[in-house]
């Protein structure tokens, strides 16, 4: 595959972040954008000010309001938010062409329908060859060249190998999978844990109880991932550990944030208005919950998250909830 050409789909920090690390591994950058301001702070002024401020992009990174431009890239980027990646792709779909390699960066599970976004792609957008980029990273200091590590997970590894040659360099490395499910699943219910570790910090219920909670998290996607048919090993890497670490221990996660808003008392609706961002947690949380059930599958911390968020329950009557169950062996 020649992949000079990466083609962003969505703006937002993440999106552009994404962006900016393929210019410095020498792609020919292109976003598509849905706000007219964005597209001309980035073509003009060279920068993104609503979503990634401080930051300044390479002229060599472009923008456009235009699907069939970006749909011209060799390589296209799908960083929507998970909960419109579908209606957006359906715009996309009339100018994909057989085999265009598409890589899904959004992290959540479709609310409505429960499917994993590889799956709503896969139906939208059938002639794309879909893959996952997932790991721990924080937007802003991807955007200003630190260190970094992700998982490109794709069906086929020479596939995966060619992805991630293109758009890794030395501060932005690229380890590719075969295992898509278990790359999707990482990404997308650590946020749902960020929520609760943030409400543990905003309760200031201390370092040991982080600590815990982190632990029975990960154990807790570790069950939901393996009943979806993710391995293991893909759990405990980049993927799933990892960015459950990342995105439960600094409040510069987006969810992580929220809890730490909600643990101190605040209310949720007042917080997310407050946001130019999306908060993937909140919708994944309904859907990971209702999934688990269909399953049989036991993840307390994740309905605890739920309640709080649907109103079933507030903040002290869900840890209230959580300290009074009953022992059992740890697994």
């Amino acid at each position: 595959m020649a992949l000079q050409t990466v083609g962003i789909v969505g703006a937002g920090a993440w999106g552009t972040a994404l962006g900016v690390t393929a210019r410095r591994a020498g792609r020919d950058v292109l976003i598509w954008a849905y706000e007219p301001e964005v597209i001309r702070d980035i073509n003009e002024q060279h920068r993104n000010a609503l979503y990634l401020p401080g930051v300044a992009l390479d002229e060599g990174i472009e923008a456009t309001a235009r699907f069939n431009e970006v749909a011209t890239c060799d390589l296209l980027l799908m960083v929507t938010p998970a909960q419109s990646l579908r209606a957006i792709a359906g715009e996309l779909a009339p100018y994909i062409h057989a085999g265009q390699p598409l890589v899904i960066c959004a992290k959540g599970i479709e609310q409505t329908t429960g499917k994993l976004l590889s799956e709503v792609v896969g139906e939208v957008l059938p002639a794309a060859e879909p893959a996952v980029l997932s790991g721990p990273g924080f937007a802003g200091e991807i955007a200003r060249g630190l260190p970094a590590a992700v998982t490109l997970a794709t069906a086929q590894e020479s596939e995966g190998r060619e992805l991630a040659h293109a758009l890794s360099h030395p501060s932005f490395r690229c380890y590719w999978s075969e295992d898509v499910t278990g790359a999707e699943i990482g990404g997308a219910v650590k946020n749902v844990f960020a929520i609760a570790a943030g409400i543990v910090m905003g309760k200031k219920l201390g370092a040991s109880a982080h600590a815990a909670l982190v632990t029975r998290s990960f154990a807790e996607m570790t069950r939901f991932g393996i009943a979806l048919g993710a391995r293991r090993e893909t759990l405990a890497g980049l993927s799933g550990l990892g960015d459950l670490v990342l995105t439960c221990g600094s409040p510069q996660s987006r969810n992580m944030s929220l809890g730490l808003a909600l643990g101190e008392g605040r209310i949720l609706g007042e917080v997310l208005k407050a946001r130019h961002s999306v908060t993937e947690g909140i919708y994944t949380a309904g859907a990971v919950v209702e999934m688990a059930a269909a399953r049989g599958i036991d993840m307390p911390i994740a309905q605890a998250v739920h309640a709080v968020i649907s109103g079933l329950a507030t903040v002290d009557e869900a840890i209230e909830a959580l300290l009074a169950r009953p022992l059992r062996s740890e697994g």
